[in-house]
């Protein structure tokens, strides 16, 4: 899966996963889809960011969750 809108720098949030080079981090992103938030209401606090952003956050999280944890 291609996520042409996830970036990773160093210098950018300690490397964290960002939204397009920008200082916004998916996490923050994906605890506003988990509190309820709509895309709508989202995007008004980060005027920057475009619906795609927060579609391909939530992809990148789910794809993140495929990845088999083996239990003790």
């Amino acid at each position: 899966m291609k996520f042409d809108r996830i970036t990773f720098n160093p210098k950018i949030m300690g490397g964290q996963a960002c939204l397009r080079g920008t200082r916004v981090p998916v996490s923050v992103i994906l605890s506003q889809v988990a509190a309820g938030m709509t895309s709508k209401e989202i995007l008004e606090g980060f005027p920057d960011l475009e619906v795609r952003d927060v579609q391909q956050s939530v992809e990148y999280a789910a794809w993140l969750a495929k990845d088999a944890v083996l239990a003790p």
